[in-house]
């Protein structure tokens, strides 16, 4: 069986081998920046909608549909029915099989939890244990934490947001800064949680483990939240003692968030790990009466059913990558990286480029990683860069651009639930700041 296996691959880098340079061949990717891109800029900035974020007027799903149509159209030495076949492949990839699957769990779980009531308890629990003094310190770490454990920065914002805007209005404190801390804890929990959707995205499209892309990952995250603490430690012994408020709580409905954390910091596998989560909160939730077996259900359906558009931009994007390929798209990527980026330091760089102008003009980092994944595989392997640094590179730089971007969901979700332009927050963000300077030190230092 691994026989086969290995002779498909060397089938399939054969096949881009003999394949030709064509530039044309990368005009799908290009069509959909230019559909979604300028859709967004157009509906946020120049249009905008009343109620809706300019960025999702245009469904990513019917943008990468005209992408896929456009690549079939494409390259008229292979049939119609071999384009099928070459999409049928690159859907029917082991990894995106295992990523299909876990983004339904991880939907599963996501919503019993937020139907149990998981998120706020353990939020409450932790500021209720944190000296007033060090709120906004506070914020930051259970940010942290609770996006490590939800496996989402948005789910974690819409979350905390109500709770840091209560903490600033009590205790006199920046209501910026308390948000813009809320959203960098947000993106250092979804950069490293094993259940996020960028996680399973960028390391499954490696063929790396979890756990070696946490590894790899804490390298750079780790100094730079180390780093934040130290600035905000700075900020809240330099501000006068505060009274937050008081907040209710239930350990009882924290403890399968730290369940799932610690199982996951094993390297548990993910699957057992998720479905582990569910049961505990399905108790949990049963136990103290905050869901029954109907609300369970409708929660996890809904769950679920959330994560359904990014699946089918994941089957999209891989029908895509696949037509690309066999038209000489990437190859032309990659000798034009090979012309300005040497070494392995180059094609480190290379990677965090292209994943940050994906995140940048999707504004949707599972997105962005899922485009740049199958590129980013062929530069690792032509440079030598791991594939355990790559998938930590596609998932740290689309996080970094995604907290930062004011047109992205996160700082559009915060600025809704403050009242503030989310402009406005962007000073204030202080860890995607440091963590894009540790990148670019991790990358400078590499020999």
């Amino acid at each position: 069986m691994n026989n086969n296996s290995d002779e498909s691959n060397n089938d399939q880098i054969e096949s881009m081998d003999n394949t030709k340079a064509n530039a044309l061949a990368l005009l799908p990717i290009i069509i959909f920046l230019f559909i979604y891109l300028g859709s967004g800029i157009y509906f946020e900035y120049i249009h905008p909608v009343k109620g809706t974020m300019g960025f999702y007027v245009m469904s990513v799903v019917v943008a990468f549909g005209i992408a896929l149509i456009t690549a079939m159209l494409q390259n008229k030495k292979l049939s119609f029915d071999e384009k099928i076949r070459l999409c049928a492949k690159g859907i029917g990839d082991d990894n995106i099989t295992i990523m299909l699957f876990i983004f339904l769990l991880s939907g599963a779980f996501s919503g019993i939890a937020s139907a149990a009531g998981g998120a706020e308890s353990t939020a409450n629990m932790l500021l209720s244990v944190i000296p007033p003094k060090f709120a906004v310190l506070g914020l930051f770490i259970i940010a942290c934490l609770i996006s490590m454990a939800m496996g989402t920065s948005v789910g974690t914002i819409t979350v905390l947001t109500p709770i840091a805007v209560a903490a600033a209005g009590n205790g006199g404190l920046s209501l910026p800064l308390c948000t813009g801390v809320v959203v960098g804890g947000a993106m250092f929990g979804d950069n490293l949680s094993f259940i996020s959707d960028t996680t399973i995205a960028a390391t499954k499209t490696q063929g790396v483990q979890m756990i070696d892309k946490f590894r790899e990952n804490i390298k750079t995250a780790g100094p730079a939240a180390a780093a934040t603490l130290v600035v905000l430690l700075v900020i809240s012994i330099r501000n006068d003692p505060v009274s937050i408020g008081s907040f209710e709580f239930n350990p009882l409905l924290a403890l399968p968030y730290f369940i799932v954390l610690i199982l996951a910091l094993l390297g548990i596998n993910v699957f057992k790990v998720l479905l582990i989560g569910i049961i505990l909160f399905l108790i949990s939730g049963l136990l103290l009466g905050k869901i029954d077996f109907v609300s369970a259900f409708e929660a996890m359906g809904s769950g679920t059913a959330g994560m359904f558009e990014t699946m089918i931009v994941t089957i999209l994007v891989a029908s895509i990558s696949a037509l690309i390929r066999a038209g000489g798209g990437f190859k032309a990527l990659l000798e034009f990286i090979r012309r300005h980026f040497h070494g392995k330091k180059g094609g480190m760089a290379g990677i965090s480029l292209l994943t940050a102008f994906m995140d940048i003009a999707t504004a949707n980092n599972t997105v962005a990683i899922v485009i740049a994944a199958p590129i980013a595989r062929d530069i690792s392997n032509e440079y030598g860069v791991s594939g355990k640094t790559t998938a930590s590179l596609l998932d740290t730089c689309s996080c970094i651009t995604q907290g930062i971007i004011p047109y992205g969901a996160q700082l559009l979700v915060a600025a809704s639930l403050t009242g503030l332009s989310s402009v406005t927050i962007i000073p204030w963000l202080i860890y995607p700041y440091l963590l894009m300077l540790f990148v670019a030190v991790s990358i400078i230092r590499v020999k």
